[in-house]
């Protein structure tokens, strides 16, 4: 992690210890260890310590949800600049709140502040927002760029959107090969809908050679990870197929993904 490799030049060695330790005990699941740990970190200005705790209190990690306290911790972690704090953050901008309405155009700077400085799941929804268009006026250009750097840190989602520009020559020419590229890596990286699209490219034989069975295959596993693209072709690449070849698909189907 790089944040942890800065903590380690800049702070002191019991605050590196504390919060890898705190660190441990929330991959452990022990959300109520590593909020005892944080807290004074938090309380002397560690930002990422503030951050961590701001998430706990929105997901109702070790503690009651109470969004108003998660709000005043990821402020803090994110006025110090730490980029998880600031799409954190934004994430809870983007939350419709009792008594509170979503706060796009705040939600989009804090992503902005982040993905500049590097942060993958924040280049991602900034890409999410400027290609939709509905949040943040439309710039397809921009979308492509800040998917592309999502992307390069293993971001699936953004695999599967760099897909979809290459598919429909948004931001760039039509590519039916690069979009395959693209939905493949998006595929293999977990994303449901790029597994849809993959499978869509393959029935089809667009941008890569056609194969119903590896075709139904993508597919199956994109409905099994709740993408509705997938319901279209199912049925359709099933009749293709014959009972051996849907036994076969659904084998492969069932197979975990290999780490990229």
């Amino acid at each position: 992690m790089n944040w942890l490799k800065r903590l380690r030049r800049q702070a002191s060695d019991p605050v590196v210890q504390a919060m890898e330790e705190a660190l441990e005990a929330a991959k452990r699941g022990d959300h109520q260890t590593a909020l005892a740990l944080w807290e004074p970190l938090a309380r002397s200005g560690v930002a990422r310590a503030q951050n961590n705790i701001g998430a706990c209190f929105a997901e109702g990690l070790g503690v009651e949800v109470d969004l108003a306290l998660a709000e005043k911790w990821l402020a803090l972690a994110a006025e110090a600049g730490d980029p998880v704090g600031q799409r954190n953050l934004a994430a809870l901008h983007m939350r419709d709140r009792p008594g509170r309405e979503p706060n796009y155009a705040e939600a989009s700077r804090l992503y902005r502040l982040a993905a500049t400085q590097g942060d993958a799941p924040a280049q991602d929804m900034l890409s999410w927002m400027l290609l939709e268009g509905e949040i943040l006026p439309s710039d397809p250009q921009g979308a492509r760029h800040w998917a592309e750097q999502a992307a390069a840190e293993g971001i699936a989602s953004s695999m599967t959107r760099l897909g979809m520009l290459h598919h429909n020559a948004i931001g760039t020419e039509r590519d039916p090969g690069q979009a395959a590229r693209w939905w493949r890596m998006g595929a293999e990286g977990g994303d449901a809908d790029g597994q849809a699209m993959l499978g869509a490219a393959l029935h089809l034989g667009n941008g890569v050679a056609k194969d119903d069975t590896a075709a139904f295959s993508w597919l199956l596993r994109a409905q099994s990870g709740g993408s509705a693209l997938a319901t279209p072709f199912l049925p359709t690449v099933r009749a293709a197929l014959s009972a051996t070849e849907i036994a076969e698909a659904e084998r492969q189907a069932a197979l975990p993904l290999e780490p990229a």
